[in-house]
């Protein structure tokens, strides 16, 4: 991990959390400030809690169980006035950008082992891997999914399909959405999209990265060559990159583009079979998705990589064939059209 990277946010997180509290005071004071009758029972609240705090250092706990009976009914009477008015949202708590960790940038498990939250996890790989890589999320994602942009005539000869290019986008979102509402099940086979460029491959990647992130996932964008490149020299010692082969192989969903395009040898098939087995078999009961994108036809992909990666392709993924005309010439078309 980059060091400066992660205490640049580290400070950006303390900075956030201050103005989320600052905020949320400030907010609460003037609610509190609107309500005179709240203002006054904050303040006996505060007083009992002191007069009982004190009965039980004298040992007087007559005293302490009656202030502990007038507490409770002060408090009683304070949850019915706020029942009956609207508080405003920034008065009942700090608004964090992360409810997880509360951006301290850190949570603690059940073993008391404090670890990275993944939102700050997640800006890391941002800044240092997938910067490049991923698109813009608020244009990529289903709102701007657009099946209109794929032709509905049937042509079996030309397409080697039986439906059209419209009818089969539809399926294979379906597909995504189902792999997206089952990102927790260890049964959900990955995702392996297959066809030329231009048809909407990375745009559907894209579109599963913005739903995990939604929901506090991690996701690590790498381009096949870039990747495997870094594995052969961690392995060769010429980088010490070990931590960007554990975030391969233990990210949430690792999405892997280009498949296919990176000069090849065994080392780098056995890397490449190694990350496919590792991210197949849950570790420490985490769930670990990938979405493998190419421009290979399945008979060039068993040509390329042999039978070992070819059957464990076929057995741990859907693989979902892309095919019709390039839809970024439909786009420009269909612009000029509304133009």
């Amino acid at each position: 991990m980059n060091s400066t990277t992660l205490n640049t946010l580290l400070k950006e997180y303390e900075k956030k959390k201050y103005l989320a509290e600052l905020n949320y005071e400030n907010a609460k004071s003037k609610f509190y400030e609107s309500q005179p009758e709240l203002s006054q029972i904050n303040n006996d609240l505060n007083k009992i809690a002191f007069e009982i705090s004190r009965a039980i250092l004298n040992a007087d706990y007559e005293r302490s169980n009656k202030l502990k009976e007038d507490f409770n009914k002060l408090k009683l009477k304070k949850e019915n006035i706020l029942s009956k008015i609207k508080i405003p949202t920034e008065a009942k708590a700090p608004l964090y950008d992360c409810s997880i960790c509360k951006d301290t940038g850190f949570v603690t498990l059940e073993n008391n082992r404090t670890v990275l939250c993944n939102c700050i996890k997640q800006k890391i790989f941002d800044i240092d891997f997938n910067k490049a890589n991923i698109g813009n999320l608020e244009k990529e994602n289903f709102d701007y999914f657009d099946e209109s942009l794929y032709s509905d005539e049937v042509n079996e000869k030309k397409y080697n399909a039986k439906i059209s290019p419209r009818e089969n986008i539809i399926n294979i979102k379906n597909i995504v959405l189902n792999f997206i509402e089952n990102m927790d099940n260890p049964e959900e086979k990955n995702l392996l999209f297959i066809g030329n460029t231009g048809l909407g491959k990375t745009f559907l990647s894209n579109c599963i990265a913005k739903e995990f992130l939604s929901k506090g996932k991690t996701v690590l964008y790498q381009t096949a060559p870039i990747m495997l490149d870094n594995i052969i020299d961690y392995r060769f010692g010429k980088s010490d990159l070990k931590e960007v082969y554990d975030n391969i192989i233990n990210v949430d969903l690792l999405i892997i583009d280009d498949l296919g395009v990176e000069t090849l040898n065994s080392v780098k098939i056995s890397e490449l079979t190694n990350i496919i087995n590792a991210r197949n078999l849950p570790t420490n009961n985490l769930i670990k998705k990938t979405v493998i994108s190419t421009n290979l036809n399945m008979n060039n992909l068993f040509d390329r990589y042999g039978e070992r990666i070819f059957s464990r392709l076929a057995s741990y993924y859907n693989v979902c064939r892309f095919f019709g005309e390039d839809i970024r010439i439909n786009k420009v078309l269909s612009a000029q059209k509304k133009g």
